[in-house]
């Protein structure tokens, strides 16, 4: 087949020219990148090989190459492993399929340092494309294990590459970088040096589990660089703590996650007896960019007796921790198990409940040793672990433990269930918390005014989640869980003893106006009521205790399930001016058609007041004009 010559996709073209012209001053991640990609095409090859008796490959000594021409300036990063075919050569180099490609390119125009690049690099799978940080060209050699035939695929970086097929080429890949001019006043990223070479395997790659060796002819003084193996190739997760440093862990971490910054946790666990297992887990320092989307890929690396088995393990950790890298090594696996098989194995689910407690209880230290740790933890994956409260009733407890919730009690400072409970008045028998969509929205809402005048603590709940594990978890060492804004709130025998002396009059004097707004209203609301929760605001809009929200009918609605609109209940404050004059007017006059307009306007001040939106709009902004009008 002659040669062909393609254009890179634009996003492709855009991301190229970012790497050539951007000036980083860490380039070193290249090696690391290309390092990685030929480890995971000979841990391809290792599984391909077990699974398949047949395949036509040479297993004998797997290994990574690094061959450099000091005089013709090129480095090549060679392997053995699986390869690859004229149509995915197209497919991976060519073309970028990354959806957060976009998103990739964005953040790589706003990274303002080295590392923040290069965390980036990896982080969206654009490894391949860092070569052209520092050469002017790029070739690829490969042949796929078991074909005949193999391929070339050539490009400056420039907008095109050239495709042909070859039929010398040996098993597995190489990537010839010709690289750019050596910078005399910067000899640190002299890439056609050796020690340079080597320096960069130590610090990023020593880990790998596969050789890395320097081969060649030529070195600084003309002679043979090699062959030298340049890695320990010690599994980390199976040394003990003394003997690892913690820089060591944190390139593990890199190498896997293709995150730039330091984790925030190590955990290592080993596990005897009938099923042995070792895993070493890491909590990241943030959230990833896609952690609540649908493509986010989860789960730690499986191993089997070192061998590499699969990347992302879903069926190792539960969802709510999808954000836990690391790897497992597992003793007595299958070497031929599939994603299918491991949802069924026993052993899975076992090391998976041992992880989980694992984990959770490595939090829990943190909560104890170092506050500000966990605080960082729980500002980036707070909302994700309170999934679990929802989903997994195992761990319930354990969840709550860690969990941590912004109260009225302070600006900044989140409490545990723990700590509330244990400032709770005397006489108070419920946890109180609302929801709502930000801090400032539900720190105003008329539900609050109550409870602030009595000084009794809120929870102050504003992720999605919230909406749905308070049902779920219900109570908390026999204390209910209680939302202000649902059901009706009785404080006088909680606090000052403040009880409405007088409401049984209250209640007589307003029957006839609250039956009355209750029939104009009957579209919108089931019941009219004097409130208790009310010391400020005229109004408030409130659900019955066994009513979902309206941010949790929203909720089911995008999820496409529909579900009946729920009336609410109007409370009024009888304290009021407002509703003092409303009740008088209405006593007083037979005629009550401005009225009507009044209690229209009276329940969607209550809707506005907790974010919620008018009915018709146009019609509440005419009826207010028309007020304000006569007032003037």
């Amino acid at each position: 087949m002659p040669t062909e010559t393609f254009e890179f996709q634009v996003e492709a073209r855009q991301l190229l020219q970012l790497m050539i012209h951007s000036v980083y001053s860490n380039k070193d991640v290249f090696l690391r990148e290309l390092v990685s990609n030929a480890s995971d095409a000979l841990d391809k090859l290792r599984l391909a090989a077990l699974r398949d008796d047949s395949l036509d490959a040479d297993v004998s000594d797997l290994h990574i190459e690094l061959e450099i021409d000091r005089d013709a300036r090129t480095l090549t990063v060679r392997d053995n492993g699986i390869g690859m075919s004229y149509d995915e050569v197209g497919q991976l180099i060519g073309t970028i399929a990354n959806s957060g490609t976009a998103e990739f390119l964005r953040e790589l125009r706003q990274a303002q340092d080295a590392a923040g690049a290069e965390g980036l690099i990896g982080q969206f799978g654009v490894g391949f494309y860092s070569a052209f940080m520092v050469a002017d060209e790029v070739t690829l050699l490969t042949r796929r294990a078991g074909e005949r035939q193999g391929t070339r695929w050539t490009s400056r970086g420039e907008g095109t590459y050239t495709l042909e097929t070859v039929d010398d080429a040996p098993q597995g890949t190489s990537v010839t970088l010709h690289l750019k001019p050596a910078d005399p006043d910067n000899q640190l990223h002299d890439y056609a040096s050796v020690w340079k070479i080597k320096e960069i395997v130590k610090r990023y790659s020593d880990f790998i589990t596969w050789p890395v060796r320097l081969v060649g002819e030529r070195g600084e003084d003309g002679e043979a660089a090699g062959p030298e193996t340049l890695n320990s190739m010690k599994a980390l997760w199976a040394r003990s703590r003394d003997e690892v440093s913690e820089d060591e862990y944190h390139e593990l971490y890199k190498h896997i996650s293709h995150d730039w910054r330091d984790p925030l946790q190590t955990i290592q666990l080993q596990a005897e007896g009938t099923f042995e297992y070792q895993a070493l887990l890491f909590l990241p320092s943030h959230a990833p960019h896609d952690l609540f989307t649908r493509d986010f890929r989860r789960g730690v690396q499986l191993y089997v007796k070192r061998v590499f088995i699969m990347d992302d393990c879903e069926a190792l950790l539960p969802p709510y921790l999808r954000f836990v890298k690391g790897v497992v090594d597992a003793q007595d696996l299958s070497l031929n198990v599939s994603r299918e098989i491991l949802q069924q194995d026993r052993h899975i689910r076992m090391m998976q409940r041992r992880l989980t407690k694992k984990v959770l209880s490595s939090v829990k230290s943190m909560m104890t040793d170092d506050a500000e740790r966990y605080a960082t933890f729980w500002r980036e994956f707070g909302t994700v672990l309170k999934e679990g409260l929802v989903t997994d009733s195992d761990n319930r407890d354990a969840l709550l433990a860690v969990a941590s919730f912004a109260t009225t009690h302070g600006d900044e400072e989140t409490v545990t269930l723990k700590q509330y409970v244990e400032r709770m008045r005397d006489g108070q028998d419920d946890i109180y918390y609302i929801t709502g969509e930000s801090r400032e929205s539900i720190d105003n809402s008329p539900h609050m005014e109550a409870f602030r005048e009595r000084g009794i603590e809120v929870l102050l709940l504003t992720d999605p989640v919230d909406e749905v594990w308070v049902d779920a978890v219900g109570e908390y060492e026999g204390k209910r869980l209680r939302s202000i804004a649902k059901g009706e709130i009785d404080l006088g025998a909680q606090g000052d003893e403040k009880a409405g002396e007088d409401r049984e009059k209250q209640a007589e004097e307003y029957a006839g106006l609250l039956g009355w707004m209750r029939e104009r209203l009957d579209e919108d609301v089931k019941e009219v009521r004097l409130s208790t929760r009310l010391t400020v605001s005229p109004a408030c809009l409130v659900a019955d205790s066994s009513d979902l929200t309206p941010a949790l009918e929203s909720m089911y609605r995008a999820m496409g399930q529909e579900v009946p609109r729920t009336k609410r209940i109007l409370e009024l404050n009888a304290d009021h001016a407002l509703v003092k004059g409303l009740n008088q007017a209405y006593r007083e006059r037979e005629d009550r058609s401005e009225l009507t307009e009044s209690a229209e306007l009276l329940y969607t001040l209550a809707m506005l007041a907790e974010g919620g939106r008018p009915k018709d709009p146009a019609r509440f902004v005419r009826l207010m004009a028309d007020r304000l009008e006569r007032t003037l």
